[in-house]
């Protein structure tokens, strides 16, 4: 067991969660300049075309919305994009998909990305809604790390990839 973990827990109140200290709201609009700001520092250049046109999708075509933001002492900390699909690639039953999780990077290891899927999962969990998918790349042990300790597992599925090359089609 982990020392640590387990003096903390001994410290919070009865009823208390770690996550208590995040604030946990849905994305709006007006989270775009925070996220391209985030996004910048994670992946190191600007994506706010993209970000935009993600953000518009999550909100106007994920009908409910489950895309959420974080708060720490009232400043944006990081946001989580998701879909709903009910029915994809010959699968009957409704699935969420989880596009995207970022943390900035001077708000980690304070329980941002926990907070955020926790509502997420308990959202979904409102919806009905039974599986959660998501993708990580092979090099992101951190983030690989975080879904295993949050429950998730490899999917029974092999994801496909062709590279397009002009000279076969």
């Amino acid at each position: 067991m982990d020392q640590k973990k387990d003096d903390a827990d001994l410290d919070r109140e009865p009823g208390a969660l770690e996550t208590d200290a995040v604030a946990v709201r849905v994305l709006r609009p007006d989270d775009l300049d925070a996220m391209v700001r985030m996004d910048r520092l994670i992946i190191g250049r600007a994506r706010r075309e993209y970000l935009s046109r993600k953000l518009e999708t999550a909100l106007k075509e994920s009908m409910p919305v489950v895309s959420l933001a974080a708060e720490v002492d009232r400043t944006f900390a990081g946001f989580l994009m998701g879909t709903l699909y009910y029915g994809e690639f010959g699968v009957p039953e409704p699935v969420a998909i989880l596009d995207t999780l970022a943390v900035d990077p001077e708000m980690q290891r304070r329980k941002v990305a926990s907070a955020l899927l926790r509502q997420f999962l308990a959202n979904l969990s409102g919806l009905r809604i039974e599986r959660v998918e998501t993708q990580v790349g092979w090099t992101q042990v951190d983030l690989i790390g975080f879904f295993a300790r949050a429950g998730f597992v490899p999917a029974p599925r092999l994801c496909l990839e062709l590279k397009v090359d002009a000279t076969r089609v």
